[in-house]
């Protein structure tokens, strides 16, 4: 069996986290991802420490199932090896600042003419139109200015990023996703796809309920820490010795909830009888709850709560979610063999499908580790290669 993406070639001039995360979900699917790095190679092979025998953990996070090019394309005969490259290819996927490409002769136009069924992707910080498309694209940037980063922290404390880049993360799945509805939709057309991808718009798309309620009823929602702000009670709270979360999404819950908590007063009270209300008067039921979840530790109430069926579970840091036997089961982390790190295990997360397999067939690559093999593929002699290395073109 191969993946559902077999047979599908993507040229991927993409660096840091947005494009690589959407090219490494394509290749996790079967597809062929010929990753072409500038002679300095991607900027987060250099984003450290961590780094183990010279490898940064950042760039091995993003970069499994891809083959590296080292070119430099600040060359015309650089440039060339891509076009022929992208001549052959079902994909194209660049995040440079937008206009880049053109300057290169690597823009949608210049290989949709050379490849008219090419599915082209562009990724960046603001998109390719409107006045702020030539504002450098870093997640943090798109996560404050999409109001996302304004909605995460504590009430009246300091703006918070994610733990993880959530906008290169939320822009690459929506890359790859666009990229896959390109290529069925090829199939009925027969043509190809110009895709314009920002971390901005992706932010955007993702405030979901928090948009709508400002633009249907003109709330503007606040930092609320871990709570919920249409649910309640919905957030993390202290026991006697680490913190526990606790969904409690309809009435039959809430009444769980307070039988198990000793505090059967609470459903009789009219503040708190329904959702409605207990979003209404949040701070004083937090704060019963606060003190009664204190009195106990939170393996007793993960027990109490769980045999009536209240969604909960302890904050656990990384350790504890990666080494959750549940993972071993699903077979979440999966190991590979890298040339310089050795066995390296890696999240391997992605949608289990029945009839078609996901591989982890290859390891992140070193710096140019397969410039001689994409050459030789496309046709390059030995003694071409020689040529284009003594000229600088290539590196390895």
């Amino acid at each position: 069996m191969t993946g559902p993406l077999y047979g599908i070639k993507v040229i991927d001039l993409t660096r840091a986290m947005a494009g690589p995360f959407a090219t490494m979900m394509l290749g996790d699917f079967g597809a062929e991802v010929i990753k072409v790095e500038p002679v300095e190679g991607d900027e987060s092979r250099s984003w450290g420490p961590p780094f183990v025998n010279g490898e940064s953990t950042y760039f091995l996070s993003a970069n499994r199932n891809k083959k590296s090019l080292c070119i430099n394309l600040r060359q015309h005969e650089g440039q060339e090896i891509v076009r022929k490259l992208a001549s052959k290819a079902d994909v194209f996927i660049e995040n440079y600042r937008p206009g880049t490409t053109q300057k290169m002769g690597l823009s949608y136009g210049d290989l949709s003419k050379l490849n008219p069924k090419i599915i082209y992707c562009s990724i960046s910080g603001f998109g390719q139109t409107g006045p702020w498309s030539s504002k450098p694209g870093y997640d943090l940037i798109a996560l404050a200015e999409s109001g996302m980063m304004g909605l995460t922290g504590e009430s009246g404390g300091e703006p918070v990023k994610f733990g993880v880049p959530a906008a290169d993360i939320a822009s690459g799945m929506f890359a790859a996703f666009s990229i896959a509805s390109a290529l069925f939709r090829r199939q009925i057309s027969g043509y190809g796809e110009y895709i314009d991808v920002s971390l901005f718009d992706s932010m955007l798309y993702w405030l979901t309920h928090q948009s709508q309620a400002f633009l249907t009823a003109g709330h503007i929602p606040t930092r609320m820490g871990s709570s919920h702000p249409n649910i309640v009670p919905y957030r993390a709270y202290r026991a006697s010795d680490d913190y526990l979360v606790v969904c409690v999404g309809n009435d039959s819950l809430w009444t769980k909830l307070c039988s198990i908590m000793g505090l059967d007063e609470l459903v009789r009270n009219e503040k708190f009888a329904t959702n409605a209300e207990r979003v209404k008067n949040r701070n004083e039921l937090d704060s019963i709850l606060s003190r009664a979840f204190a009195k106990k530790p939170v393996n007793h109430w993960l027990t109490a709560l769980g045999e009536l069926g209240v969604p909960c579970a302890q904050v656990k840091d990384l350790e504890g979610a990666l080494k959750n036997p549940h993972v071993s089961n699903r077979k979440t982390i999966m190991s590979v063999e890298h040339k310089r790190v050795g066995t390296l295990e890696t999240v391997f997360s992605i949608p289990h499908l029945l009839n078609s397999s996901s591989e982890l067939r290859l390891p992140p690559p070193t710096l140019g580790e397969h410039t001689e093999e994409v050459l030789r593929s496309e046709g390059y002699t030995e003694t071409q290669i020689a040529q284009l290395r003594r000229e600088g073109v290539i590196l390895f």
